[in-house]
């Protein structure tokens, strides 16, 4: 916010303070397209400048939320994951995910 209030209107850690396992919550500026998110830090390396986080929670402007997936894929020995194989992955999450949400719509106090 000091260096972009326009864009950040807070940052605020609800749980912890910095360390991995900490949530952020970022609350954006006037004009933005989305109101908050909320990030879950998954490690600091101050030594190698590397901070890694996931969005865990992020408000749209129409209601409910956006979410996002990367997918890291570590083989062992000499498997070749195919492009297939990562598509038809994607699918069956897809469906999962489209599964709960329609639940969770049609069931909106089972949570």
């Amino acid at each position: 916010p000091k260096i972009l209030p326009q864009a950040f209107k807070s940052i605020e850690y609800i749980e912890g303070n910095g360390e991995p396992g900490s949530i952020k919550k970022v609350t954006f500026g006037e004009g933005s397209q989305f109101k908050y998110m909320k990030q879950k830090v998954e490690a600091v390396d101050k030594e190698n400048f590397l901070y890694v986080y996931s969005v865990i929670e992020e408000a749209f402007p129409d209601g409910g939320s956006v979410c996002k997936t990367t997918s890291k894929y570590h083989t062992i020995g000499d498997f070749e994951l195919k492009e297939e194989g990562i598509k038809a992955g994607k699918e069956k999450a897809s469906g999962i995910f489209k599964a709960i949400e329609a639940y969770l719509l049609a069931n909106p106090d089972a949570y």
